[in-house]
């Protein structure tokens, strides 16, 4: 079975770069899409164009990457996810790929990365400098979340 997961990308409102993300995962075929992120994972699914024969899952919780991936594992692992493409922006494509691979690693879940075609601004490149020190406590507080939810 092969999901497709969807980063909220904005503050507190749908934007248009996250318009963008939910745009590129309706040209991905899977058999369920999770959107994920406080503020933007409802609307995203509001605006999804995509097949109708999806199932369209919503985690309205995460705050950062590492719990968009720590939250969206046991909703994959509850439907026999095999294989998940994530869905970002270019400039979001790194620590995407380490929590996301870090986290599903040992699950039994293949990940891929699909990057939005999205120019990064010059505030989103140094959001992602920002965030790159904080990885290894988000990444500690993730685990320990998953064992409490998976064990």
């Amino acid at each position: 079975m092969r999901a497709v997961v969807v980063l909220g990308h904005g503050r507190g409102r749908i934007s248009a770069r996250c318009l963008r993300l939910v745009d590129e995962a309706e040209r991905i075929a899977a058999d369920v899409v999770v959107f994920t992120g406080r503020a933007e994972a409802e609307p995203m699914r509001e605006v999804w164009h995509g097949p109708a024969d999806v199932e369209l899952v919503v985690e309205p919780t995460a705050r950062n990457t590492a719990e968009n991936a720590a939250r969206t594992l046991p909703i994959l692992v509850e439907r026999g996810v095999t294989d998940v493409v994530v869905v970002c922006a270019p400039q979001h494509a790194l620590r995407t790929a380490l929590f996301f691979h870090l986290l599903y690693r040992g699950r039994g879940i293949a990940v891929h990365l699909h990057m939005a075609r999205l120019s990064p601004t010059p505030s989103a490149i140094a959001w992602e400098l920002v965030a790159l020190p904080l990885v290894p406590l988000q990444l500690r507080l993730a685990r320990a979340e998953l064992d409490r939810r998976l064990t």
